[in-house]
C-alpha cells in the first residue's frame, strides 16, 4: 500500500468479523511502532497484547461492553510507566555511549558522552522523579531559570504525564498504521474503566492506561458510514 492507501484504510472499527487473525502479524506491527518517536527516547511505556479467550472477555467489559471489544479476537492495551524512568535513562545513555564512541571524532567523544551523562543520569531522573518536595524544586527552578532565558516551564508531575502519553499515543498511531498497512482493522479506544483493566493485566498503580486498541477484520457494520473531518482551513495556519 501507499502511505495514501494506508491512511484511507484506517478506520475506527467497531464490528469485527469472527475471523481469527493471526498473532504474529499483530507481533510484528508492534514491533515496528516501537520505532516511533517518544520524548528524549525515554521510551516509557509497554504494549499488553491480550489473545487469551476469557481475559478478552474481562477487557471487554472493563471497555463498557461497546462492540468494538466485544467483537474483537484481539487487543493491544498502550500503558505509561513512570516508574521505569531510572531504568530506561541508564539503557538509553549506554547505547548512546556506544554509539558516540563509534561515530563521533575523537577530540569530541569526552564532550559528548559528559553531556548524555548529565542529561540521562542526572536530567532524566530529575525530571521524572516523583519524591517529596522535588517537583516543586522543579518548577520554582524553571521559573527562575525562565527569566533570564527560554527553558521548559512544563515540568509538574501532570506535565509529565500529558508527554508520557503523547510519547505512547505516537507508538499506538503506529500500531495502528501498520496493521492497516497489512489489511487488518484497529480501534482506539478510550472508554473504559482504568482500574479493572489495571486489575487485568496487573499493572503496578504509577502505570496508566493510554488506550485500548482492538484489533481484526472489518464486518459488514464495521465502519459506519463515511469519514468526517472538518474544513482543513478551519485547522491549518500558516505562519
Amino acid at each position: 500500500m501507499s502511505l495514501y492507501d494506508i491512511l484511507t484504510h484506517r478506520r475506527s472499527v467497531r464490528d469485527y468479523l469472527p475471523t481469527p487473525i493471526d498473532e504474529s502479524s499483530v507481533r510484528q506491527c508492534l514491533e515496528l511502532a516501537t520505532l516511533a518517536p517518544t520524548s528524549s527516547n525515554m521510551q516509557l511505556y509497554e504494549c499488553y497484547h491480550v489473545v487469551d479467550k476469557s481475559a478478552l472477555a474481562k477487557l471487554a467489559k472493563a471497555c463498557l461492553s461497546q462492540s468494538a471489544a466485544t467483537t474483537a479476537p484481539q487487543m493491544v492495551v498502550f500503558v505509561i510507566r513512570p516508574d521505569l524512568h531510572r531504568m530506561r535513562a541508564k539503557a538509553v545513555f549506554e547505547f548512546e555511549q556506544q554509539n558516540i564512541k563509534t561515530y563521533s571524532p575523537s577530540h569530541k567523544v569526552a564532550t559528548r558522552i559528559k553531556r548524555f551523562n548529565n542529561y540521562y543520569n542526572r536530567l532524566m531522573p530529575l525530571l521524572y522523579s516523583q519524591s517529596t518536595f522535588v517537583p516543586t524544586a522543579r518548577l520554582a527552578l524553571a521559573h527562575a531559570v525562565g527569566c533570564f532565558r527560554p527553558i521548559q516551564r512544563d515540568v509538574s508531575f501532570d506535565d509529565l504525564r500529558v508527554v508520557m502519553h503523547k510519547s505512547c499515543g505516537l507508538v499506538a498511531q503506529t500500531f495502528m498504521l501498520a496493521m492497516s498497512e497489512k489489511g487488518l482493522d484497529t480501534c482506539p479506544m478510550e472508554g473504559f474503566d482504568a482500574n479493572m483493566v489495571k486489575d487485568l493485566l496487573n499493572l503496578p498503580k504509577s502505570c496508566e492506561i493510554t488506550m485500548v486498541v482492538s484489533c481484526g477484520i472489518r464486518s459488514d457494520v464495521g465502519v459506519w458510514g463515511e469519514r468526517f473531518r472538518v474544513p482543513f482551513d478551519e485547522v491549518y495556519r500558516k505562519v
